[in-house]
């Protein structure tokens, strides 16, 4: 007998987060001045060239005053948290960076901010259960982190179904190769946040790109 896969209907608010990385701060205000005014809340990825091969926002950043959430795709997310944190609303850690999630978890807290786990493509899920009643999203990373234009990873769709079956009220965001092409079926799988970088920095009119995204989740 075929073993049936599981569905489940969510009706939670779905958001797009326009994502920014940058190696000074010119090319940080020509990526922000492009996508600023497409939604409240921007996503920055910082990177230390330890946890990925490449580097982004590793340097005196400014910021014009906006809704920030960060993704520290870093080897030490307790030292730049406890340097940064003022400025992020939400602050997003890698559960491959550390040795112990609850503590980088309770640190987040204790600054009043929101926290989430990201999880490459290739960690089980089943490694977020020891944390997800103390968070307030769940990060799928969907390509291999570390650069624009990386490659869609279709493995991490039945990830995402999962996880929403098991946790139905959970925010679910999906990270990387976020585009026309992809975005959908990530939404169908049960995701309800999503962030996209490439797709809207190399798109003529982003305006018209991130309506686009709207309408296929």
């Amino acid at each position: 007998m075929k073993k049936e896969e599981h569905t489940i209907s969510i009706k939670m608010k779905k958001q797009i987060f326009p994502s920014l990385i940058a190696t000074s701060q010119k090319e940080f205000d020509k990526r922000y001045k492009k996508v600023s005014k497409l939604s409240k809340t921007l996503h920055l990825d910082v990177m230390d060239k330890k946890f990925v091969k490449t580097s982004s926002l590793d340097f005196e950043l400014e910021l014009p005053k906006h809704n920030y959430k960060v993704h520290l795709m870093v080897k030490n997310p307790k030292e730049w948290i406890q340097e940064n944190y003022t400025f992020a609303k939400t602050i997003v850690f890698h559960l491959e960076a550390v040795k112990n999630p609850r503590q980088i978890i309770k640190l987040i807290k204790s600054k009043k901010r929101k926290v989430g786990i990201a999880i490459n493509p290739r960690t089980p899920i089943s490694k977020l259960t020891p944390y997800i009643k103390d968070l307030d999203q769940v990060t799928i990373m969907t390509v291999f982190p570390g650069q624009y234009g990386a490659k869609f990873q279709k493995s991490t769709l039945k990830k995402i179904k999962d996880l929403r079956f098991k946790y139905p009220k959970l925010n679910i965001e999906v990270d990387g190769s976020m585009s026309d092409k992809t975005i959908s079926e990530t939404s169908e799988a049960g995701a309800n946040l999503f962030t996209s970088g490439g797709y809207l920095q190399k798109s003529k009119d982003s305006k018209k790109a991130y309506k686009k995204l709207e309408k296929l989740i």
